[in-house]
């Protein structure tokens, strides 16, 4: 795994994968790092218009013509309509799922459904999504669901009585933590419950590090904060974090590496877990807690109305 980069991804011609928050940060990378090396990438969006630009992109360099998909995380409904879309186009037929996008640290907001914005977004959103896809992935030896947690799940605990903070008082990071705690629970859980039933699927989770996207500037600006202040969080944000490009090996050593096992984490390998190329990342004490996973796998099943697969 030393010094992984995108050179070392395989031909990855035959293989369909679906990606969701491609049109910007990670999953715009890895949208054109896969197509360029021969996957059919579908590319779930939740703006249309966003959406064609970044596929425009993807599309310059990619061997395979990429695909739109318009799902939006934070709707359920929309996650179904997205997920039967993806079943329909590929035939039942999915080798890997991108479990990406996320929103950070806003103001407090709700889903569609009346959900927390970020446990129903990062969390409930896409175990709902990759419930949904399961037969896809059941089709495809060694499919893969990679999904994005963040080092910020380590200050993070997980209120199963209070997900959507009615009881607690909101606070835009803890909320966040709580999510990304969530990702990496439900990510090993998922390992556990395919090993069970027996599937050949791979459970992965990885992280990015502190990497220059959109999503802490889109936190910022989502609290309206004076542009002197967001001048200088830009600045200092680019100081600290590496590029989209490097942030997003991890995924994609995830999302392609013969080496990358079911169960494991991946993230950057340099101090704390900042920078670097990928490799095996500490989750936190709480998200290897099998008996809250397995609490969190129900309760998630019964919030969103999707069943669990496996049960």
């Amino acid at each position: 795994m030393a010094n992984w980069k995108t050179s070392d991804v395989p031909d990855q011609h035959g293989r369909t994968v679906l990606i969701t928050g491609a049109n910007s940060g990670l999953g715009l990378r890895s949208a054109h790092v896969l197509a360029a090396r021969g996957a059919r990438v579908l590319m779930a969006c939740r703006n249309p218009e966003r959406g064609r630009a970044a596929q425009r992109q993807v599309a310059a360099d990619a061997a395979v013509e990429p695909e739109l998909v318009e799902l939006d995380l934070a709707d359920l409904s929309s996650v179904r309509a997205g997920a039967a879309l993806v079943r329909e186009r590929t035939g039942d037929r999915l080798d890997v799922l991108m479990n990406n996008a996320g929103v950070m640290a806003p103001p407090r907001g709700t889903t569609a459904d009346g959900f927390e914005l970020q446990i129903g977004t990062n969390h409930l959103g896409h175990a709902a999504l990759t419930w949904l896809l399961m037969p896809a992935l059941r089709t495809r030896p060694g499919a893969r669901v990679v999904t994005l947690s963040s080092i910020g799940h380590r200050g993070g605990s997980l209120d199963l009585a209070d997900l959507s903070f009615h009881r607690r008082r909101y606070s835009p990071s803890r909320a966040y933590a709580q999510s990304k705690l969530a990702n990496l629970l439900f990510s090993f859980e998922l390992d556990r419950r395919a090993r069970r039933a027996g599937l050949d699927l791979r459970s992965i989770a990885a992280h990015p590090g502190m990497s220059a996207t959109e999503l802490p500037m889109n936190s910022l600006h989502a609290r309206s904060l004076p542009e002197p202040v967001t001048r200088a969080a830009r600045f200092l944000n680019g100081l600290i974090t590496q590029s989209p490009e490097r942030g997003a090996l991890p995924q994609l050593y995830a999302a392609t590496s013969p080496e990358a096992t079911s169960g494991s984490y991946y993230g950057p390998g340099g101090f704390a877990e900042i920078s670097g190329y990928p490799a095996r990342a500490k989750a936190s004490a709480a998200a290897g807690n099998a008996e809250t996973a397995a609490r969190l796998w129900e309760l998630t099943a019964e919030l969103t109305g999707v069943p669990a697969d496996p049960a």
